[in-house]
């Protein structure tokens, strides 16, 4: 399947169109478009992203099947260091003809439809599957200690660090205790 009009995330479903059965297997390394991340974590622009689908043709359309893989990068939420690790995504998406969406009852949000010009665009899918599937709270890992409440030290530097921490209450004692400390001249 080449990709038409030089998207690699376009597919052209004419071939399969009043064929259902008919598959075909698409194995391909694309670029991450832009926007497929998060405020911490996300997959860099241009980075591999690597398409493994089978594209199955339905009477209600196209079926999307397979995995999609790339490298997210981003910042830990605890520490705010740097992590990254490959995650895999399972792809099932179901696109349907546009006149069959227009014979359907009622209206289904979740509904992809093939283009007029029979062409599948994978970008929104792809993007939908992939920003959920990021964490929410991205960490380095488990036992991060993340930062100093105080003064933003990274606790794994210094796992000794800390501050000493006085009841407001009782600080007008202690800057008694200092006073009667310091002998007077």
């Amino acid at each position: 399947m080449a990709a038409p009009h030089g998207s690699a995330l376009v597919i052209d479903a004419k071939e399969l169109r009043g064929r259902p059965g008919t598959q075909q297997h698409l194995a391909r390394t694309v670029g991450v478009p832009a926007g497929f991340s998060t405020v911490l974590v996300g997959f860099p622009e241009g980075e591999d992203l690597e398409l493994d689908l089978r594209i199955e043709s339905v009477h209600e359309g196209v079926l999307l099947t397979g995995t999609v893989s790339a490298r997210m990068s981003g910042q830990c939420g605890r520490c705010l260091g740097e992590l990254g690790q490959p995650l895999t995504v399972d792809v099932m998406q179901l696109f349907t003809y546009p006149e069959r969406a227009a014979d359907a009852s009622g209206e289904d949000e979740d509904e992809r439809l093939i283009g007029e010009d029979l062409r599948i665009d994978l970008e929104p899918v792809l993007r939908d599957l992939m920003v959920s599937a990021l964490p929410f709270q991205p960490i380095c890992r488990e036992e991060c200690p993340g930062l100093c409440s105080q003064c933003g030290l990274r606790m794994e530097d210094d796992p000794e660090h800390f501050h000493e921490q006085i009841d407001p209450r009782w600080a007008a004692l202690a800057d008694l205790r200092d006073g009667l400390d310091k002998p007077e001249d």
